[in-house]
């Protein structure tokens, strides 16, 4: 594919992406200094035993599972992640939510740190907003998203070494309650585990400097409150997305380093623009 002006290859997460065309829209400029990075498929193999490992990281090569079946065979040495499905996903699926278990993996072999977290740009710094299925972090970045505030990513968060958290997918993937009460999102239909609605996002840098952390709560009444510094390590070592030793400790130890708030907010989606509105107050100063 010819590299013009119309055909160049855009990424993600810190990766360039050129087998991807399809996924253009939902992906960023990359900076010169992003690798490319190869995307393949194969049918499962009727091979007894080929198929069926267990799951493993190693410094060269990985096989994750994927939600929703099949796995993920990624390679450092041809820069390349196979992905064994009965089909090709679109090149939309791959990039968002398939890709997810590459960039966690590709960051560890960098010496890079990947958090299950969003990205939320205020005042040109990224606040990382940490939280698991069902603390309501897609819905909130939405809200924010449509209230015209940056959002870096989604649901995985990558950190370079330099402290710089890196832009994710361009899109948002909601629930149906959340899609229907904010009156924004494409049905995708089942992908990977879940049914999705997705909310495009509007364009961004491919990187802003980390200034910190935001974990959610629901609780009464909202509010945003400090979490005392010895708590943070374990909440972020809780947050990354691979469970495993981290190869550059020295660097999350640094991020440690960085404020952590708690945003607390009722468990209501009518409770949305109050909580959205004491963190955006907070993160402002």
């Amino acid at each position: 594919m010819p590299e013009d002006g119309r055909h160049a290859p855009r990424g993600a997460y810190g990766l360039t992406l050129p087998d991807v065309p399809g996924a253009a829209r939902i992906l960023v400029e990359p900076p010169a200094e992003w690798p490319r990075w190869g995307i393949r498929h194969r049918a499962p193999s009727q091979a007894v035993g080929e198929d069926d490992g267990s799951e493993f990281i190693s410094g060269t090569q990985a096989r994750l599972w994927l939600s929703g079946g099949g796995h993920v065979l990624i390679d450092r040495a041809t820069s390349t992640s196979t992905f064994v499905l009965p089909r090709r996903p679109a090149d939309t699926e791959i990039v968002h939510p398939f890709l997810a278990a590459t960039a966690a993996v590709a960051a560890r072999w960098r010496g890079w740190h990947c958090f299950h977290a969003g990205g939320l740009v205020v005042g040109g710094g990224a606040w990382a907003v940490l939280g698991d299925k069902g603390t309501g972090k897609s819905s909130l970045l939405a809200w924010l998203a449509h209230q015209g505030e940056d959002v870096l990513s989604d649901d995985v968060l990558v950190v370079d070494e330099d402290g710089f958290a890196v832009t994710g997918p361009r899109s948002i993937d909601l629930r149906a309650d959340a899609a229907a009460w904010l009156g924004q999102g494409e049905a995708l239909g089942l992908v990977g585990a879940r049914e999705r609605w997705r909310v495009p996002l509007g364009p961004t840098a491919p990187s802003a400097p980390l200034r910190g952390w935001v974990t959610l709560a629901w609780g009464e009444p909202a509010k945003v409150e400090t979490v005392p510094p010895l708590e943070r390590l374990p909440l972020l070592a809780e947050n990354l997305s691979l469970r495993l030793m981290p190869t550059n400790g020295q660097t999350l130890m640094n991020l440690t380093a960085l404020p952590l708030l708690r945003l607390r907010r009722p468990r209501r989606l009518d409770a949305m623009r109050d909580g959205a509105e004491r963190l955006l107050a907070a993160l402002g100063r």
